[in-house]
């Protein structure tokens, strides 16, 4: 049985109860992979005050949504949790949730990380860090586009593009 839930919110989550509502009942499940994404508070020597994520809730959950559905297709998984923050986020509260449960370990794993290098690289969200003395919008680097190329298209119509 395959359960995904998909959360864009203002609020913060609380990562160690999502991912126990997740596996709550289940004896199927023998792994479960969760990364928890954290506003640092500096960025090449400069302080962060805050960072602020701004984004389209109907095409970001869908777009989201569509990338949990590939990944349930590439690895055996028991089920997906995504919970992504939008709004201003001080630096030490967590931006991003990604839960993934499997029988094992290794489809944990890989859909874990092929989805936070999809919602690091492609995921419709904007994101404005705020230092000391200015705000910038934040480009995307180079290493995480890398990561995210490895696993090739998620989508036959990626691929044609």
């Amino acid at each position: 049985m395959q359960l995904s839930t998909i959360s864009l919110q203002h609020e913060p989550f609380d990562a160690a109860a999502e991912a126990a509502e997740l596996r709550r009942g289940r004896t199927d499940i023998g792994a479960v992979v969760t990364f928890t994404g954290i506003c640092r508070g500096e960025e090449n020597g400069e302080a962060i005050a805050a960072l602020t994520l701004e984004h389209y809730p109907a095409m970001a959950e869908a777009e989201i949504a569509r990338q949990v559905e590939a990944a349930q297709r590439r690895w055996s998984l028991l089920g997906v949790r995504v919970i992504h923050r939008f709004g201003r986020i001080a630096p030490g509260e967590e931006i991003v949730l990604v839960v993934t449960a499997s029988s094992h370990r290794h489809d944990a794993f890989a859909a874990a990380e092929f989805l936070m290098d999809y919602l690091k690289t492609r995921a419709p969200f904007w994101k404005q860090v705020e230092l000391r003395d200015r705000t910038a919008w934040v480009e995307a680097r180079r290493s995480d586009e890398s990561a995210a190329a490895r696993w090739g298209a998620s989508d036959p119509r990626e691929a044609a593009e």
